[in-house]
């Protein structure tokens, strides 16, 4: 019996020192301050998601209790891969997305070469709203599977065909699979027939938060509730779009702990992204917390 105790205190000892140690890997400064600028959400209305999908949202302690996907020394590439065929500037939307995702994680992030939609099987297709759908779980479940590399930590599909998650499902802009580190998004219902200039930007800002959004989701983190945040979840394009493509300080201590990434340089990257291809809200609001983190 005693050897019995000593070996689980010794266990539990263990678990302690090793839950230290995770607890000080965190890598964001300032966090109070930061808590600071982040903004409360609003009561939802018909049709927001938080309406339909009442969620708990996931505390940083919670985060942690899940043993979080994260990268290794052999894993720690991200890899998106676009499906089906596309014009020059949808592939032009894709080459920036890869570049912000970069910046987003901190990480090298690769452009795979296209692969063909027709690896998607007919039973798995479907016509709605005037055009064929794809199934999006198909796709993170079977497709995308097998397409991930050696040292990819993730892999997201990318498409200009719209998407749905299951027969109930009118639509859905992203999905991700958080076991099969797959995750899948369109563009579909970013853009207009010809990317008119105004609507290019819309288009990229759409695109770039929807890829970080399920990203971050293949690194375990859950829909926020705390504020207005890249990870609420998204219903509609009003909501899309009145979301901010940056993390709120809880999202953002999750993601900074588990990649220890650089916040000052990440921060730097992001925000100079967004001034180039006008995206003036998101950079104010990334230089606010920039500036916090600065101090």
């Amino acid at each position: 019996m005693k050897t019995t105790l000593s070996f689980l205190a010794v266990l539990l000892l263990i678990s302690c020192i090793e839950e230290k140690k995770r607890l000080n890997k965190i890598n964001v400064p300032n966090y109070v301050e930061l808590a600071a600028v982040d903004v409360k959400m609003c009561e939802p209305i018909d049709g927001d998601w938080l309406k339909q999908h009442p969620e708990p949202g996931q505390t940083f302690s919670e985060y942690l209790q899940k043993n979080p996907v994260t990268i290794t020394n052999s894993k720690n590439v991200i890899y998106l891969q676009p499906i089906g065929t596309f014009t020059e500037k949808e592939n032009k939307m894709f080459l920036l997305t890869k570049e912000y995702v970069g910046y987003f994680f901190g990480l090298k992030t690769v452009l795979l070469e296209p692969i063909s939609a027709d690896l998607i099987p007919k039973e798995k297709k479907r016509m709605l709203f005037g055009g064929e759908q794809l199934d999006a779980s198909y796709i993170i479940q079977t497709v995308l599977e097998d397409k991930l590399p050696g040292d990819g930590i993730v892999i997201m599909g990318l498409t200009a065909q719209d998407l749905y998650p299951r027969l109930d499902w009118n639509f859905v802009y992203g999905l991700a699979s958080y076991t099969k580190h797959t995750a899948v998004t369109s563009m579909n219902r970013f853009k207009d027939s010809d990317f008119e200039e105004g609507n290019y930007s819309l288009c990229l800002n759409r695109l770039i938060k929807t890829a970080a959004h399920e990203i971050t989701h293949m690194f375990t983190v859950a829909h926020c509730t705390n504020a207005y945040c890249l990870m609420n979840g998204v219903n509609h394009s009003v909501e899309l779009d009145q979301h901010p493509n940056a993390l709120c300080s809880v999202c953002l201590a999750k993601l900074s702990w588990n990649l220890e990434f650089d916040n000052l340089k990440r921060m730097e990257n992001m925000i100079s992204f967004c001034k180039r291809h006008k995206l003036d809200s998101d950079a104010l609001i990334l230089h606010k917390q920039y500036t916090i983190l600065k101090q």
